[in-house]
């Protein structure tokens, strides 16, 4: 699954929609381009020379435009797809232009491969392996089909013409290459790691093996080199699908589970800064983080997700790290502060986060996380401190976070897992049941707040996050026996003092 600012929630309203049949149209007039330089290539390759384009497209315009008419009715066909599936999708331009990227980058590299290698050496499941990771499993099969359907219709209605074994496989390269994608889709989405992404080669060229076998087996030729061919283009799909997929990440900030696990590595750059200016803030965020992964999983959301959202909900408290208690030692600016001040530093925190992730070209959605993790929450101790200090009454909103509250069940276990983390090292004794205590009033507290009103927890979700997280903070806190004060002596001393009695 892919998150990134092409998840944002927009209205999809009439400037949107303008905006969006006019970028369909300017593709549309890319592909023409692309499929007209694709004519002049062949026809200044082949014997008729450069000279023979203009007669070609004289003598088969009622063919080319049936390939223009065609390649028109797909694009208005994804169009719908999205305006009915999806529409929220095409409020964004630059989803649209990542759809046709990727369309377009798989009909150019399986065209020219065609051409200067075999048809079977076609990368056939690279959009749909592309399409799966930074799209979805739905728009990865919709995709798969367009793109065969679009192949197949440029192979033939093209000049191209390199005898009757090619025409008799590109016939029966639609069939090799939805079963190829589809079976890429099917086997890459329980893939996490890169290694089996290219092992995941072997497993697509199954079905163009077994076609090819079939159609050459007696033509007399001999079927090694079309195996090999079969083999390299699976291979092929699995190896450009490695290749591309961190361009596709870096051009449209697309956040795919291989992008979550490297910006969790504590070697990425501000999880490093973290670390060496914050070691309290780190060491909360590595904790919050397995909190967090824990209550995905029960909550069947996503675990990388989860986690690097935990990595970086408190960012934002690089800019005045000493100013927060874990990363103290001793000595307490904010007694020499006003609680007005001390509340604007405190809760500019979250703001920072957004702003600092905003500028590393991070993923919006783990600034949004950092964003939203406190909500509209008071902060209570700096509120109390005001009122002693204050004969009158004072606007609690002076003293709270200015939100907005968590939008996603992501944002909302940050928000239960960071305050369960940070109270039960309050605890004299972390036993199940005063945790378990603890952990039900930050939620209670927070529901009769309303900060879960914009996302879609359930109470079945709550109790069973209460469950992880207790379960979970017992384990990382568990109690230990007391190890008896004996001081042991090493063996020459122990020797020495024998030889002396």
């Amino acid at each position: 699954m892919m998150y990134s600012e092409t998840t944002e929630s927009k209205k999809f309203g009439r400037d949107e929609c303008a905006r969006s049949i006019f970028l369909f149209l300017f593709n549309y007039a890319v592909f023409l381009g692309f499929i007209a330089f694709f004519i002049f290539f062949n026809a200044y390759g082949g014997e008729k020379g450069a000279a023979g384009f203009i007669p070609y497209v004289h003598e088969n315009l009622s063919t080319l435009g049936y390939l223009a008419a065609s390649v028109f009715i797909l694009f208005v066909v994804i169009y719908f797809y999205y305006v009915f599936e999806d529409r929220q999708f095409l409020a964004t331009m630059k989803n649209i232009e990542l759809v046709f990227s990727l369309l377009g980058a798989a009909l150019v590299i399986s065209y020219f491969f065609g051409v200067f290698f075999n048809v079977y050496a076609r990368p056939a499941a690279l959009l749909a392996l592309l399409a799966l990771t930074l799209l979805g499993r739905r728009d990865a099969i919709f995709l798969n089909v367009v793109y065969v359907i679009m192949m197949f219709s440029i192979d033939h209605f093209s000049n191209y013409d390199p005898g009757e074994a090619y025409v008799t496989a590109s016939y029966c390269f639609p069939v090799m290459a939805f079963s190829a994608g589809m079976i890429g889709i099917f086997v890459v989405s329980k893939v996490k790691t890169r290694l089996r992404s290219f092992l995941t080669g072997f497993v697509v060229c199954v079905p163009v093996l077994i076609m090819a076998s079939c159609i050459e087996y007696d033509k007399g030729t001999g079927i090694f080199v079309p195996l090999m061919f079969s083999l390299e283009g699976g291979l092929l799909s699995s190896v450009l699908f490695m290749a591309l997929l961190p361009v596709f990440e870096v051009l449209f900030n697309c956040v795919t589970d291989y992008r979550l696990r490297e910006l969790t590595d504590h070697d990425a750059p501000l999880m490093r800064e973290l670390r060496e200016k914050a070691m309290g803030t780190f060491n909360h965020c590595i904790v919050v983080a397995h909190l967090a992964e824990a209550c995905a999983i029960a909550l069947d959301e996503d675990t990388a997700l989860a986690r690097a959202a935990a990595y970086y909900h408190d960012v934002g408290k690089l800019r005045q790290p000493e100013y927060f208690t874990e990363n103290q030692s001793g000595y307490n600016p904010h007694n020499e502060l006003s609680p007005e001040l001390s509340v604007d530093i405190i809760r500019s925190h979250a703001k920072d986060g957004y702003d600092l992730i905003r500028s590393k070209h991070l993923p919006k959605i783990l600034a949004d996380v950092a964003l939203q993790h406190h909500g509209t929450l008071p902060i209570k101790y700096f509120y109390a401190k005001a009122l002693k200090m204050s004969d009158g009454e004072i606007n609690i909103e002076n003293f709270s976070y200015a939100g907005p509250k968590p939008q996603t069940k992501i944002a909302a276990i940050i928000m239960i897992a960071d305050a369960s983390e940070a109270i039960s090292r309050t605890l004299p004794e972390r036993t199940p049941a005063r945790v378990e205590n603890a952990v039900r009033e930050i939620i209670e507290e927070r529901m009769d707040l309303d900060q879960f009103d914009e996302c879609d927890l359930t109470m079945r979700d709550l109790t069973a996050i209460k469950e992880t997280i207790v379960s979970c903070l017992t384990g990382v806190y568990h109690s230990r026996i007391q190890y008896p004060k004996i001081k042991l002596k090493r063996k020459s001393e122990e020797e020495n003092a024998d030889d002396k009695t």
